[in-house]
């Protein structure tokens, strides 16, 4: 989970679980090594004084200085405390000593982890983008510095298959990457040395690289996928050589990989965990549930299958209401509901998707911070482009044309994107698809005017069902 958008416990220590010895007051008031890392492998090395009580904006003056960020791009970072088990974007009035103290009960509270991890879970300091950082004035920037920090974070993000995208993004991305490390005008057995040297998976996602089929893949066979993906990315390597001339800028590498990285409707998201309902295929399979990433920015919600890599749901926030529940009983979960029009046998309805997370109310809190972010800053009108095929629901095509009028009639745009990992794949999702006057959560045809959900964004172009003579309750 990334994100801080939700109440945290209150930044004391009083009746609070404590990981091993706590050091002395004495010990906190003295000068303290600390580490801030970046992505990239590299940290930041500071001696800080009185670190008990320092805060995030007292930091940050220290890291932007080590790192030599210039002040006009300073909302660009934030600070992160990361683990395994999770991660939270901090505030600048908080205290990072304060709550590494509190890690347990945060992770008791927004985790699925058992005692056993979350005793021997500890969390580090990290400087990386500012979820709330719009994508637009990233390719403004011409530090060098900066761009290679966010290009290290969007690199890693690619590789770990965070973010989810198809051949032609992660072999652009990978021979851009290539150049930038490399440069450009290496004959291909030079190339190829240095790619086998450092592996494919250095440039091309994880699970692209290690493929599937387990036991049953043929030693033959892997070799075969390998050769094929050195060859595509030889091939994306020369035609950026040939359009680069001899000596391309870096900055200009740094600025093509970011750009093609903003293609994806899910980068700088924060991420959180969940499950949804697998679809019901027989009575073996009857109540099993499926990881999920959920994705959150400035433009959207976006679900992630974890496994296969690819986009589940993609809405941008005029396209669905939200809300969520808690607990009735112990054994039972928190969870985000997402509702967003569709279809059912060619009947308009409203689709509701359930997701079981212990962060539902985080990723609640979050959704909300973002709509009126984005209200107050461009009025709710900006970006309606960007995530163009994730984001639109079932039965709509892509379109050039903006808006909701824009989406029908786009059947040409739906065929030529459907096999793309960033396509909504709303009929493999088990959904509630009717919903009752809003008062109870039926599988009924609907017979309502408005939301289920009254958490929606300004003026939204999400249209809940009218009522009409054919819909009547089955």
């Amino acid at each position: 989970m990334e994100g801080d958008e939700c109440s945290l416990p209150p930044e004391s220590s009083d009746g609070l679980s404590q990981r091993g010895s706590v050091a002395s007051s004495a010990t906190l008031t003295r000068a303290q090594d600390v580490l801030i890392y970046l992505f990239g492998d590299s940290a930041v090395h500071l001696c800080v004084e009185g670190i008990g009580s320092v805060s995030v904006q007292e930091l940050g003056r220290s890291v932007r200085e080590a790192v030599q960020i210039p002040e006009s791009v300073q909302d660009a970072f934030a600070f992160w405390l990361c683990s395994p088990l999770l991660d939270l974007q901090l505030k600048p009035r908080h205290q990072p000593y304060k709550l590494c103290r509190q890690w347990q009960d945060l992770l008791y509270r927004f985790t699925e982890a058992s005692e056993d991890d979350i005793s021997q879970d500890e969390p580090f300091l990290q400087y990386r983008r500012n979820v709330f950082y719009p994508k637009s004035k990233e390719l403004q920037i011409e530090d060098k510095g900066v761009l290679r920090l966010l290009y290290e974070e969007a690199r890693s993000n690619i590789l770990t298959g965070r973010y989810p995208c198809d051949p032609e993004h992660w072999t652009s991305l990978g021979a851009l990457c290539l150049a930038y490390e490399e440069g450009v005008g290496l004959d291909s057995q030079k190339l190829t040395a240095i790619i086998r040297e450092k592996k494919l998976s250095s440039y091309l996602p994880a699970h692209v690289t290690m493929g599937g089929g387990g036991l049953l893949s043929t030693l033959r066979g892997k070799a075969s996928r390998q050769a094929g993906l050195e060859h595509s990315l030889l091939e994306e390597y020369r035609k950026i050589s040939a359009s680069a001339g001899s000596s391309p800028e870096p900055t200009q590498l740094l600025l093509q990989y970011l750009s093609t990285s903003h293609a994806l409707p899910y980068y700088g998201c924060a991420f959180f965990i969940g499950e949804i309902d697998k679809p019901v295929q027989g009575i073996l399979q009857r109540g099993k549930r499926k990881a999920v990433n959920v994705g959150i920015c400035l433009e959207g919600v976006y679900v992630m299958d974890v496994k296969e890599k690819h986009v589940l749901l993609g809405l941008r926030f005029s396209e669905l209401s939200w809300d969520h529940s808690y607990p009735e009983d112990q054994g039972d979960s928190h969870i985000l509901w997402l509702e967003f029009d569709g279809d059912e046998d060619g009947t308009p309805v409203n689709k509701l998707l359930k997701i079981y997370s212990k962060q539902a109310e985080l990723m609640s809190g979050f959704i909300e911070f973002c709509v009126e972010l984005k209200s107050a800053s461009e009025g709710g009108a900006a970006a309606e482009s960007d995530g163009e095929c994730a984001s639109q629901p079932a039965g709509q095509g892509g379109s050039n044309e903006r808006g909701r009028g824009g989406q029908r009639g786009g059947q040409r745009g739906k065929l030529r994107r459907q096999s793309s990992v960033m396509c909504s794949r709303v009929q493999s999702l088990n959904t509630i698809s009717y919903v009752d006057n809003g008062k109870e959560i039926k599988r009924l045809k609907p017979k309502r005017a408005a939301s289920f959900f009254n958490r929606q964004a300004a003026a939204p172009t999400y249209s809940a069902v009218q009522v009409t003579e054919s819909l009547e309750q089955g």
